[in-house]
């Protein structure tokens, strides 16, 4: 079970950093990933500008969620950089037997269950976006080129419903809420919280046509490998 994710929408505040047309992806592995965990805490801590006194909390939950979703089979990291981090953007391939959506509330649409045992369903799982850059659709890019690399069928990922500005964000974007989902706020920390209400968003990224506008076709011949 991965936890919630936590995100910073693009934009805001005032710009020191080199031009958007600057900003370059990088992919990182698995073991530039935990090189490089302080630094991608320290970008999380001061995308996210959390309250005074809660910085250390922030920045360990976002160490477990990261540590947690390293150890994923398929793990994917993006990287934004211009003269130092601008973002950064990870996830995993949803695994087929549908633990990923674990809390649905209600039946899960069968297009959705179809293309998650297909293997086709990428979750993301952390976007983050530095508010001093100037690339105001740096966090959209991340999430495409994340999902693009995959050659997904479909984006998945789960935003805190108390999070008007990021869900909107989202949806502007062209991510469909499917429903209510719960989830321990952090199942990694020593002490889980309750379950909190998420909002399972997806992301069609197949043809749209008559017979499937919402573009969540589904194709035998197309199933991954094993």
């Amino acid at each position: 079970m991965t936890s919630p994710p936590r995100r910073v929408p693009p934009g805001g505040g005032g710009s020191t950093s080199t031009p958007a047309h600057a900003v370059r992806l990088r992919r990182l592995n698995r073991w530039q990933a935990e090189t490089l965990r302080e630094d991608l805490a320290d970008l999380y801590v001061e995308s996210s500008r959390p309250q005074a006194g809660q910085e250390y909390r922030g920045r360990e939950a976002f160490l477990r969620r990261l540590a947690g979703d390293i150890r994923r089979a398929g793990f994917a990291l993006l990287i934004a950089e211009d003269t130092a981090f601008a973002g950064c953007a990870y996830g995993f391939p949803v695994p087929r037997e549908g633990t990923w959506w674990r809390g649905f509330d209600g039946p899960l649409p069968q297009s959705i269950e179809q293309l998650t045992a297909s293997g086709h369903v990428f979750a993301i799982t952390e976007v983050v976006v530095h508010p001093h850059t100037d690339d105001q659709g740096l966090a959209r890019r991340l999430q495409e080129r994340l999902l693009a690399d995959h050659h997904a069928s479909l984006g998945a990922t789960l935003v805190d419903q108390a999070d008007t500005p990021v869900l909107d964000a989202f949806l502007s974007w062209g991510w469909h809420d499917i429903g209510a989902i719960r989830r321990p706020s952090d199942p990694m920390a020593l002490r889980p919280s309750a379950p909190v209400p998420l909002r399972a968003l997806v992301l069609p990224l197949g043809p749209r046509t008559s017979a499937r506008p919402d573009g969540l076709a589904h194709e035998n011949r197309t199933q991954r490998p094993d």
